[in-house]
Formats: C-alpha cells, structure tokens, sequence
C-alpha cells in the first residue's frame, strides 16, 4: 500500500520560512517524480514544484527563487523548503508521485498539510 504522509505545516509570518516533508513508503521511490501542490480554498490543486529522481526541478512562476524543492532517495523522502512567504503561499499542501512531471493527475497523493501565512 502507497502512503505518503507530508509533515511541517503551520503557521507562518509574511516573510518568514517553513519546511515541508513528505515521506513515502510502498512504492519505488527512484521510478517515480516527486511533485508539491496547493489548493486554497475555492480553488484548483495546482502544482507548485516537482522533482525527477535525477534531481530535475520545476517551479511554477510565483514560487520561483523563494521556494525549492529537494528529495533524498536514500530515505525516501521529498522536501519543501519555502522562504519569503507571502499571504498568497496560503493553501492545503499535497505531496504526489508521479510517472511524468507537471502532470494534474499524479499516480498518489498524500493527505495534505496546512499551511497559513499571517500579515
């Protein structure tokens, strides 16, 4: 059974920083990209990053030069590292495994973790 559980969301100030994990587990971790995305509410799930297993990033625009994504394969584990957060970084984080990056329709997802940006 695939599961992935994401861990450090929160509460943040304007400005400030927050690590996201997610650690996988029943799958072949290196087969797979690794992918963020965010849904606020009223809105769509979009993507925010992903990974190859070669460590290939992808950021959407808004993200760019504020967050970045990295992935341990030894550990089987993707990470999120989101600094200069802005009221707009609000939203429901996703981790996903995929089989082809910036896709919409990954292979998994996790449960989601809370993140919330305060002025």
């Amino acid at each position: 059974q695939v599961q992935l559980v994401e861990s450090g969301g929160g509460l943040v100030q304007v400005g400030g920083s927050l690590r996201l994990s997610c650690a996988a587990s029943g799958l072949t971790f290196g087969s797979y990209f690794m992918g963020w995305y965010r849904q606020a509410p009223g809105t769509e799930r979009k993507l925010v990053a992903d990974i190859s297993s070669g460590g290939i990033t992808y950021y959407v625009d808004s993200v760019k030069g504020r967050f970045t994504i990295s992935r341990d394969n030894a550990k089987n584990t993707v990470y999120l590292q989101m600094n200069s957060v802005k009221p707009e970084d609000t939203a429901v984080y996703y981790c996903a495994a995929a089989r082809e990056r910036r896709t919409v329709v990954p292979s998994y997802w996790g449960q989601g973790t809370q993140v919330t940006v305060s002025s």
